[in-house]
């Protein structure tokens, strides 16, 4: 199955320093068809203007995953850390037992992102933090794991989250396509292009639309311009 979720029809809340866009049910969008994918339960589509941003607050029991398209995003949390992640790179937070953050822009233009979140295989245990720099040459034509649950993916250089879940990304000439195989046909698989237009089948899909996509053995993407792809692969 491949099911098309067009940016027009996504969740939106503009709060003026915050353009939101949610592909599932979060805060006050309400969609019971699309709740999660999945252990997939958020992707949020974040533009934050500059000077602005997520003050402190609480999470718990969630793998957070934060994928920057443009600017960066300056992080701190109660634990101790802080970091500044640029374009391309990635964060990913265990909020375990409890954690604090803040997540604010301190850069002079707007920053835009995915904030992926994924739920745990268990509950519990101690929060932690981590970013990595993923450039997109290495990246040219393939999917890379960047943060990764499953076996073998950190030999591979992708942060560890705590779910058998991975979040891939690739960058796709116009032209060229990539397969991804699954570990099993019934793996749930979702899609966004950050950037440029992609055909999966017959399903074409441009920047920022969801492909929600399970029951295959193998999927494979043509990028139909100069694409930057962002895949989640769940139980």
């Amino acid at each position: 199955m491949i099911e098309l979720r067009p940016f027009s029809t996504l969740g939106a809340a503009n709060h003026g320093w915050l353009d939101a866009h949610h592909h599932f049910a979060f805060a006050g969008y309400h969609d019971p068809e699309r709740v999660h994918w999945g252990d997939l339960r958020v992707w949020n589509d974040d533009t934050i203007a500059p000077g602005t941003g997520f003050p402190t607050h609480p999470h718990n029991d969630m793998e957070i995953i934060t994928y920057v398209r443009t600017g960066a995003i300056t992080h701190r949390d109660s634990m101790g850390n802080e970091g500044r992640t640029e374009a391309g790179d990635v964060q990913v937070m265990s909020a375990g037992s409890g954690v604090r953050h803040s997540e604010y822009n301190r850069e002079d233009e707007d920053t835009t992102l995915f904030q992926i979140w994924i739920i745990p295989d268990q509950r519990g245990g101690e929060p932690d933090w981590g970013a990595k720099r993923f450039p997109k040459d290495d990246r040219s034509g393939a999917f890379v794991p960047l943060a990764s649950g499953i076996a073998g993916d950190s030999e591979e250089g992708a942060l560890p989250i705590r779910a058998q879940a991975r979040v891939l990304g690739a960058t796709i000439k116009a032209g060229e396509s990539v397969t991804y195989t699954p570990s099993a046909a019934d793996r749930h698989l979702y899609l966004v292009p950050a950037t440029g237009s992609v055909r999966i089948d017959d399903v074409e899909a441009q920047a920022r639309d969801g492909v929600a996509i399970t029951a295959l053995d193998k999927v494979t993407i043509t990028a139909l311009e100069d694409s930057e792809v962002v895949l989640v692969d769940t139980v």
